[in-house]
């Protein structure tokens, strides 16, 4: 399948890194693909984190070092300090301020004087769909039958840049997570779970409402930690010493599906995308800069699909199997918190106090995980981290102490769950309010 011929040929920017020179490299990652020729100086640009565990597991979330090289990059290319601010949302099993914690994104904000925005909290505004994009709302694919009533977005998106910055894995609905993906939780208000029966459609929807209201749609991917398996989040951790970085969301999907060795043109949404004319998924019409050798590698990847969780199996069943027609509906009225209430028990009160630590073993080993280790201790020179920490990572929250914290996390869950939620949010839930969180993250 070839582009049409007024597409111009996307780029995707590829190299390989390590901690010594990882601030260099992001720096020269972002010249390579083009950023300053997106992202307009002159507006606000919002670092869309992603958290898709509040846990630290390698590969599943933003590393601190991808933000904090990225903001590096932005300030050293003369981007305004108060016009760039971190960007999260959240949903009702992920607590995305105790994942900035523990995954050390808030360090980061914090030590460059950035502000830090929570899309869900109070004083944070929310428009209608149409409001926002007006007639290409009729354009979508599924997300009128999903939402009749529509659906709400960040106010404070019109008009701006946005930088997601996702990192290279797989996804136990959609093969692959990436760039289109990373704009999930924070384009849907509240219950998001609704789309998952048909997330494809919703993402190439979604990235058509980014291309409207957005100035400039940038990513950068961090494959340094990789993750194989039943993603988000019970994944089997790799280092690959990888980074990524495209103006085309659509592209670096691709390539990045690619290296972890699929064939893009068979994940729904990204061929969907390329269908639709929103960016490119076919690889040969991918232009690459910066390490070719890099961005051909084939890490043949078993995906999310032969060996699930238990969690990952029932969600498949509910969402397109047998489970459809008796269970889904329940998800669509006040009893949808069971489903919130069994994702926190199986993840966060059985799965990581008793599998992940085993799971990262390999990986906290290396440089990286050493790196994470001394964060917020070790002294970087203008190019990375010249030392590292001696020991490997230490996970702070294992055995009885993540059990005791998923408690925590179970009772939140409860309180901020739409369904039952007390407090009024912005827009009120009854306006036609869309998308909630499923138990698959982000």
């Amino acid at each position: 399948m070839s582009l049409p011929a007024e597409r111009p040929r996307p780029r995707v920017a590829v190299l390989r890194t390590r901690p010594e020179s990882v601030l260099a490299d992001y720096q020269e990652l972002l010249h390579l693909a083009g950023a300053r020729e997106v992202l307009d100086p002159a507006v606000d640009t919002a670092l869309k984190v992603n958290i898709s565990w509040h846990f630290f597991y390698p590969g599943s979330s933003t590393t601190p070092w991808q933000l904090d090289g990225v903001i590096r990059a932005l300030l050293q290319d003369g981007y305004r300090r108060e016009l760039l601010h971190a960007c999260h949302n959240r949903t009702v099993v992920i607590d995305a301020r105790l994942g900035e914690r523990e995954n050390k994104q808030l360090p980061v904000v914090e030590a460059h004087g950035l502000r830090n925005v929570h899309l869900y909290d109070d004083g944070e505004e929310w428009v209608h769909v149409r409001d926002a994009v007006g007639d290409l709302a009729d354009e979508f694919l599924v997300l009128n039958d999903v939402y009749p009533k529509g659906f709400h977005v960040p106010k404070r998106f019109l008009g701006e840049n946005i930088v997601h910055l996702p990192t290279v894995k797989t996804h136990v609905f959609t093969t692959t997570t990436g760039a289109m993906k990373n704009a999930f939780g924070g384009l849907l208000n509240e219950r998001r779970h609704w789309t998952h029966p048909v997330i494809h459609d919703t993402l190439v929807d979604l990235l058509r409402i980014q291309r409207r209201i957005h100035r400039g749609v940038f990513a950068v991917m961090d494959g340094t930690f990789a993750g194989d398996g039943p993603g988000p989040r019970c994944m089997i951790p790799h280092v690959k010493d990888v980074i990524l970085a495209s103006a085309d969301q659509v592209a670096i999907d691709a390539v990045a599906a690619a290296m972890m060795g699929f064939d893009p043109m068979k994940i729904r949404y990204i061929r969907l995308a390329h269908e639709q004319g929103l960016g490119c998924g076919d690889l040969s019409e991918i232009e690459i800069v910066g390490d070719a050798s890099a961005a051909a590698e084939r890490w043949s990847f078993v995906g999310p699909f032969d060996e699930m969780t238990f969690a990952s199996r029932m969600q498949h069943l509910i969402y397109w199997g047998p489970l459809k027609r008796p269970v889904e509906w329940s998800l669509k009225t006040f009893l949808a918190p069971w489903a919130y209430l069994a994702s926190v028990l199986y993840h966060d009160s059985f799965w990581y106090p008793l599998m992940a630590k085993k799971q990262m073993a390999a990986v906290l080993e290396s440089p990286w995980g050493r790196l994470f280790r001394g964060w917020e201790s070790l002294r970087p020179d203008a190019r990375g981290f010249p030392e590292l920490a001696e020991a490997p990572a230490e996970l702070r929250r294992t055995g009885w102490a993540a059990f005791r914290e998923s408690l925590r996390i179970l009772l939140t869950c409860l309180k901020e769950a739409p369904e039952l939620a007390a407090r009024r949010r912005r827009p009120p839930i009854g306006a036609g309010g869309a998308g909630g969180a499923g138990g698959a993250g982000r």
